[in-house]
């Protein structure tokens, strides 16, 4: 599973050719959620509030670059890295 970002302890990441809805892993503290990049709705797992309002934070901030990815992982090419929350 290719990282595309990291902040605050939080790795983000997406699968090669994975499902329908748009979507990206984020995980931490033995935790890992899906969430589709769109909407920000969990498609499962969860994680603790404070990081979860963080990973919330920045998928608006980079909706665009996390459907850019959304499009190259399905079609299996090199994942770009995406810049941290500061």
């Amino acid at each position: 599973m290719p990282e595309i970002s990291r902040f605050f302890g939080i790795i983000v990441a997406m699968y090669y050719n994975d499902h329908a809805p748009a979507h990206f892993h984020a995980k931490y503290g033995g935790h890992d959620i899906a969430v589709a990049i769109a909407t920000g709705e969990i498609l499962a797992g969860r994680l603790a509030p404070r990081a979860l309002g963080l990973v919330q934070e920045w998928r608006e901030l980079h909706k665009d670059a996390l459907m850019n990815d959304w499009s190259l992982a399905q079609a299996r090419k090199p994942l770009e890295k995406i810049e941290p929350l500061e």
